[in-house]
C-alpha cells in the first residue's frame, strides 16, 4: 500500500513522509510489536492518568521521543516509522498531531 504520513511536531515543524508499506495481518502484527518495543526502549510514559496505553498512544509517544530533528536527519528511521504506522493502523493516510495528542486517518 502506498501511504502518506504527516507528523506535526508544533506550529512550525512537521514532516511529510510517503512510503510503500504492504499491509497484511502478519505485517500489521509485526508493526504493532515494533511500536511496543520502540515505545519501551525510548522510555516513553503513558499519556493517560489510568496508565492504560493504546496503540495510538504508542505511536504518539514514539513520534515525540524520536523528535523532529532525529526523524528529519535520519530518513531511513523516518521511513521505518511511517511504514510501521501505516501497517499497524492499516490505513493509507495518517496524520500524527503531537500538539493535539491525536491521530487522524
Amino acid at each position: 500500500m502506498q501511504g502518506h504520513v504527516i507528523v506535526i511536531f508544533d506550529a512550525h515543524r512537521s514532516l511529510e513522509l510517503s512510503v510503500d508499506a504492504p499491509v497484511d495481518p502478519e505485517r500489521a502484527r509485526a508493526a504493532r510489536e515494533w511500536f511496543e518495543t520502540t515505545w519501551e526502549s525510548l522510555g516513553c510514559e503513558p499519556l493517560r492518568v489510568s496508565g492504560k496505553v493504546l496503540l495510538l498512544d504508542k505511536i504518539l509517544g514514539v513520534a515525540d521521543a524520536l523528535g523532529h530533528a532525529r526523524l528529519a536527519s535520519q530518513p531511513e528511521l523516518a521511513q521505518e516509522f511511517a511504514g510501521h504506522a501505516i501497517q499497524a493502523l492499516e490505513k493509507p493516510r495518517i496524520t500524527v498531531d503531537l500538539p493535539g495528542l491525536s491521530i487522524v486517518y
